[in-house]
């Protein structure tokens, strides 16, 4: 039987090595997610060389075609940002603008190329914003033509114009562990269905 795969695109605005609570929220999930059978991998976009615009391929030096193919060889998608002034950020913004080239992008069988993977949000901030970002992400990721399966996002916002982070806590509040646990086990869940039952061909 085919093993699932995922990976996850952290969209911290932090680069490496430093820490990241995006990073860390995504490694929650992957951990979930790898309670189900699921093979997890991670990238921090921001360490790339990931060029603005619209296109699979952004010419010399754009790092994302490397990107988009660990994407292309995984049943589930992670998506994990920052909120930034009530926004998914920025770099998150550019993961959909260079996924947006795909609604072009067929397969052997005429479908969109994103056709039977899965996607989730992962969200992390101490500003309003966790509901709007996940609305604005999986509508994206659900046009490009991955599938949201239910309650697909999970989200930790601290006390508003504060300083605490995600990484800065003790321990992960139940609920937020319980919402990520329950995000990873029906995106395994969808992931496995769509394996055995793709998208019809166009």
């Amino acid at each position: 039987m085919h093993q699932l795969s995922a990976v996850a695109l952290v969209c911290t605005l932090t680069p490496s090595p430093k820490p990241s609570s995006s990073e860390l929220m995504a490694r929650h999930v992957l951990e979930q997610l790898e309670q189900h059978g699921v093979r997890t991998s991670s990238v921090r976009v921001v360490d790339h060389d990931v060029k603005p615009g619209v296109q699979v391929d952004m010419g010399e030096g754009d790092e994302w075609p490397a990107l988009r193919q660990q994407v292309l060889d995984a049943d589930i998608l992670v998506l994990a940002t920052p909120i930034w002034m009530g926004h998914p950020c920025s770099i998150a913004q550019r993961v959909l603008e260079r996924l947006d080239a795909d609604l072009a992008e067929t397969d052997e069988q005429g479908r969109p190329i994103m056709y039977d993977r899965t996607a989730i949000v992962a969200v992390v901030g101490n500003e309003d914003g966790a509901h709007k970002t996940i609305a604005d992400l999986t509508q994206g990721l659900s046009d490009i033509g991955f599938t949201v399966p239910a309650q697909a996002g999970t989200y930790w916002v601290g006390e508003a114009m504060q300083s605490v982070d995600y990484q800065d806590l003790d321990q992960v509040p139940e609920k937020i562990a319980a919402t990520t646990a329950g995000a990873a086990r029906n995106a395994a869940h969808l992931a496995r269905l769509l394996r055995t039952e793709p998208y019809p061909a166009a």
